[in-house]
């Protein structure tokens, strides 16, 4: 039988592009030290290619010196400016390829816990990295705007009280710090199309189905073992509109940053996260996201990546 529990996050590799976002990125994983047990930082730019035209290096030889030694010194500039007194095994490296690739197989050598990737409020098609590391990953992502706030004071959990819901709500609260922030539950539910067919007018099995959902969630914070008086909102859905409802809610409620779990599939190539989580990930949203899985789930797709 699988726990529904996991091991705190301990190593985290910071995806950097070499743009603003990374300041912001930097700074998050600044944030996140001071709540988590975080034993292990790599801040890693992915290049598609370190070298120089010839003419280029003729015109200029000053520029003979290595570019990863060079770009990896500008991140330990900025990262140091953040983490100068941390005791942390912190460690900035550049590589050279396809980034999604080496993204995954460094999750995979590094045993990474988490993954922090930057993304703009709105994407108009730029999120293409973040969203197939999002599918593909064996580890959680988080995915950061530059204009987070500086503490995480109210985190919202997307919850449909299944083993993967949990795992977000232990991730959630291993973030959220007890006395400050404010932990919200959302839990979306629809109602039946054939709902007439009972007698029953549409407000009345709505709240039939709302009943239901606030029994199973009794159930869901006694199995896993979470406080009895957490309080979850309940919200009815349509099909399509589950993620847009959530980033509604969170924005209502001035969310800091939204928690949801992944259902990672092996099968095949087309790992799929769960239709909310994937819509999260493509919506233009200035809320971070935290999309949690469960360790290693799909790593037997990775391994298949890692041979391509």
């Amino acid at each position: 039988m699988e726990t529904t529990q996991q091991a705190p996050i301990t190593s985290v590799l910071v995806a950097l592009d070499l743009t603003e976002m990374d300041d912001a990125l930097i700074r998050y994983a600044h944030m996140l030290s001071q709540v988590l047990p975080l034993e292990r930082l790599f801040f890693v730019n992915v290049a598609k290619n370190l070298e120089l035209p010839a003419d280029l290096l003729q015109e200029y030889p000053g520029l003979l010196d290595p570019l990863d030694e060079s770009i990896g010194a500008d991140i330990q500039q900025k990262v140091n400016h953040y983490f100068s007194t941390s005791t942390l095994d912190i460690r900035c490296l550049v590589k050279e390829g396809n980034p999604i690739k080496k993204i995954l197989k460094f999750c995979k050598v590094k045993d990474i816990d988490l993954i922090l990737m930057g993304r703009k409020k709105s994407l108009r098609g730029s999120g293409l990295v973040s969203s197939k590391i999002a599918r593909r990953c064996p580890c959680s992502l988080l995915l950061v705007t530059p204009d987070f706030r500086p503490n995480i004071s109210k985190v919202l959990v997307a919850i449909d009280f299944s083993d993967h819901a949990a795992l977000a709500t232990q991730r959630a609260l291993e973030i959220a710090n007890p006395s400050l922030t404010t932990l919200l539950m959302l839990h979306l539910y629809q109602v039946p199309t054939g709902y007439y067919k009972t007698g029953k007018s549409y407000e009345e099995f709505r709240q039939i189905m709302q009943s239901h959902a606030q029994k199973n969630y009794r159930a869901f914070l006694a199995k896993h073992h979470f406080l009895p008086d957490t309080q979850c909102e309940y919200r009815v859905a349509h099909d399509g509109k589950r993620a847009d409802l959530t980033y509604a809610f969170a924005q209502e409620n001035e969310v800091d940053l939204i928690v949801i779990g992944s259902r990672g599939r092996t099968a095949t190539a087309a790992v799929l996260m769960g239709s909310m989580a994937e819509k999260l990930v493509y919506r233009d949203s200035d809320i971070p996201v935290l999309i949690v899985k469960r360790k290693g789930e799909n790593m037997g797709l990775l391994d298949t990546l890692m041979r391509i």
